[in-house]
């Protein structure tokens, strides 16, 4: 299994012989508003697309945890092959079909796609009305014979549902979106890293990758933030932190 990180959320992932592209945030650096209601007006994405050449031409597949627009904007719908298949949650299946997505899956709770299981799984985009009004996201167990097993946890905190799901599963791998994204009030919305170290905590066998940082202007924990916090952590060795365009292999 190979896991490189083009930015934010964005994943190209070698997986059971297959190409996924996780959740595609594809504009130009600053083509989008700052998110409103943060503490700083800065344009989105704050950082370039880091992508192999003709990446698109050799997708066998989109996977969204869901449609908010750092993780499925305007560029993707118009540049992503319309004949792709996209898995998704089935609260996002109408709106891309009527964006001309012709093989649209949904996944209730267990898929089989090309020999690959994927298990949809909850968690909580943020705390009280905020996580309400941000609902609902989705995240994914990816699993087959010969790979290791793979969390892609999407937007939430450390919550009941992410523990329910790392129990259930025990994968070998967690991504995690991190950045402690927040409004002007309000708790954050995604991960910070003192949600990250009770991931890695309550799974003492995985493996985490923290991506999610750098690229959208609420998103107020960074990357270096984040190696500051586990630079002398002793579960360090159990992480990792990509840079934008990093390529990570795991084995079975």
């Amino acid at each position: 299994m190979k896991i490189q990180l083009l930015r934010h959320a964005t994943l190209l992932i070698e997986y059971g012989g297959k190409t996924l592209l996780v959740d595609p945030m594809l504009s130009e650096q600053a083509a989008m508003p700052p998110i409103i209601n943060s503490a700083n007006d800065r344009r989105n994405p704050l950082t370039p697309l880091t992508a192999p050449t003709n990446y698109l031409e050799l997708l066998d597949t989109v996977l969204l945890t869901h449609t908010h627009r750092d993780h499925f904007d305007d560029a993707a719908a118009q540049l992503l092959p319309k004949h792709k298949p996209l898995l998704c949650q089935p609260a996002d299946e109408a709106k891309l079909k009527e964006l001309g997505f012709s093989v649209v899956l949904p996944i209730d709770d267990i898929f089989v796609w090309e020999g690959i299981q994927l298990k949809r799984t909850g968690g909580r985009h943020g705390t009280g009305e905020i996580g309400e009004k941000m609902a609902p996201v989705s995240g994914f167990v990816l699993s087959t014979a010969t790979e290791p097993s793979l969390y892609i946890a999407g937007d939430t905190i450390y919550c009941n549902e992410v523990e329910t799901a790392l129990d259930r599963c025990q994968p070998d791998v967690i991504v995690v979106n991190g950045g402690g994204a927040r409004f002007v009030v309000g708790d954050p919305i995604t991960m910070t890293a003192a949600d990250a170290e009770s991931v890695l905590r309550f799974s003492p066998t995985s493996h985490v990758v923290i991506v999610h940082l750098d690229s959208i202007n609420h998103c107020l924990e960074t990357r270096e933030d984040f190696q500051r916090y586990f630079a002398n952590h002793p579960l360090r060795d159990r992480l990792s932190i990509p840079a934008d365009g990093e390529t990570l292999s795991f084995g079975k």
